[in-house]
This record gives C-alpha cells, sequence and structure tokens, in this order.
C-alpha cells in the first residue's frame, strides 16, 4: 500500500492553506484535495478556498483528526504541537521550512509522532 493509500483513509489537516497559488499553503491543499484525501484547510483569515470551508483552528474541524500538515513559520509549528496534544492528535508532518528542532523535539516528547524533512505532495505521489 503507497503513503497515498495510507493517508487517504485519515482526516487529515492542513494548517497554513494559503490564497496565494504560489504559497506552499495552496499547493500542498490542493495537492492533497486533487490525490482525493480528506482534507480540511486551517487559516484563521481565510473563509473558504477551492470551494471548501477554511477553519479558524484545528478544534473547530468537524471530524477527529488523525494528522496535521503544517505550512507555517517554525514559531507557529510549536503553538501547533500544543494543540495537537490537547486534541488527542497523534501525528503531525512539519513541511520542510515549518519546522524547528524544539517543535520535533516539543512533538516526540508529547508522544506525537512526526515527520519533517519531507514533502508530503512528494511522499503521497510516490
Amino acid at each position: 500500500m503507497s503513503a497515498a493509500d495510507l493517508m487517504r483513509e485519515k482526516v487529515i489537516a492542513v494548517v497554513g492553506v494559503s490564497r496565494d497559488e504560489g504559497k506552499y499553503g495552496f499547493k500542498v491543499f490542493r495537492d492533497l484535495i486533487g490525490k482525493g484525501m480528506r482534507v480540511y484547510g486551517v487559516n484563521p483569515n481565510i473563509d473558504s478556498l477551492l470551494g471548501r470551508k477554511i477553519y479558524g483552528r484545528i478544534s473547530e474541524i468537524p471530524e477527529r483528526v488523525d494528522i496535521v500538515v503544517t505550512v507555517v513559520p517554525p514559531e507557529v509549528t510549536e503553538k501547533i504541537v500544543d494543540e495537537c496534544a490537547q486534541l488527542g492528535i497523534g501525528e503531525i508532518w512539519m513541511q520542510p521550512g515549518s519546522e524547528s528542532e524544539r517543535a520535533i523535539e516539543k512533538a516526540r516528547r508529547l508522544g506525537i509522532r512526526v515527520t519533517h524533512s519531507a514533502c508530503i505532495m512528494m511522499e503521497t505521489g510516490r
């Protein structure tokens, strides 16, 4: 089973979706939707994108989230790790540029499985 097949069974929250088609927050969101994944966007400054409701916080998503993908600055990712722990989310994927050693270590310390230094678009495309 490929990474994409495994991910299709999960509820995914992309934190840091963007209206700017040149930014990875847009590209990742569009890519995962295109691959048929159950994906929700999170950005407190956007109401909708690509015909989907965008949520202000992970906790507002109407389904239990399995994986959080961060496409935000490292200091924001560190806060997202805390929110994941509070919500009982066991997996976080830190897109290149959104990770920091502090965020990675914090997630591991809180028992959250971390993927970093790998692009989710590339990994689910294999």
